[in-house]
């Protein structure tokens, strides 16, 4: 059994990962905003052990108590799942300063701390199997810019080249680090802008999506239960030879080599 930090746990991908790794035999630490949310998602999650802690990640404050109770458990974590709050779509390139500043705080800055706390919990010992892992969730946008995501294309693109700069420092204590970039996810929360979408055009909510899927080569979006299967996979033995790298998940919607 290993013993994962889950970030964002209560939203609708954290709620899917959570419960296939707990289905899975893994022990959870469940962290986000709110703990009533919180305590909901770990009553129903099969198996014994899992532990809850409040964090708000764009607040200081809260990242703090946040660490201090992490150490207090005394756990050691095999792993981690950051999910960075993901900023909303925008179209100007060039907003005020105080905009960024506020972004950065809860989408950047207080994420990464969140992850230092994790990281100090870490102690694999390759000689006995032991490797830890590390998943960030992000967006597309960190693998092209989208001309409606302007602030987004700079904050999930820095966590590329944060992911890429921490895979050279934790590499040698057998810390990996992966990101993992989804297209459109059809969580709940993105289900009810389609169907704004929908009624604004006067579109049944199947109609809207077969639209909007037109060009994902798969023609569709992903479900949270893929995203978890993907994350499952990345947190175990499958990455034993993967740091550093951003993984697709969209569809085949982004066109690169």
């Amino acid at each position: 059994m290993s013993t994962f930090l889950i970030t964002g746990a209560s939203g609708g991908i954290g709620s899917a990962v959570s419960q296939r790794l707990a289905k899975s035999g893994h022990q959870l630490v469940l962290a986000a905003r709110d703990v009533d949310r919180l305590t909901t998602l770990q009553k129903s999650l099969p198996g014994d052990g899992h532990r809850v802690i409040a964090v708000d990640m764009a607040s200081d404050q809260s990242v703090a108590k946040f660490s201090e109770r992490l150490e207090s458990l005394d756990l050691e974590l095999d792993g981690a799942v950051l999910m960075p709050p993901q900023p909303h779509a925008a179209n100007d390139p060039l907003p005020d300063p105080e905009v960024w500043r506020t972004l950065f705080q809860s989408s950047f800055i207080g994420p990464l701390a969140t992850l230092k706390a994790a990281v100090s919990r870490m102690r694999p010992d390759v000689t006995r199997g032991q490797r830890a892992k590390i998943v960030i969730i992000s967006g597309i946008s960190s693998a092209q810019v989208l001309g409606h995501y302007a602030t987004s294309n700079v904050i999930r693109t820095a966590w590329l080249g944060e992911a890429k700069t921490l895979a050279f420092a934790l590499g040698d204590r057998n810390i990996h680090i992966n990101t993992l970039s989804l297209g459109g996810t059809l969580t709940p929360v993105y289900r009810d802008s389609i169907a704004r979408r929908a009624a604004a055009a006067g579109q049944s909510f199947d109609d809207r999506l077969e639209a909007e899927t037109d060009n994902v080569p798969l023609r569709k979006y992903g479900e949270p239960s893929e995203v978890a299967v993907a994350v499952e996979g990345l947190l175990s033995s499958f990455s034993d030879h993967m740091t550093g790298l951003n993984i697709l998940h969209d569809g085949g919607f982004t066109r690169a080599y």
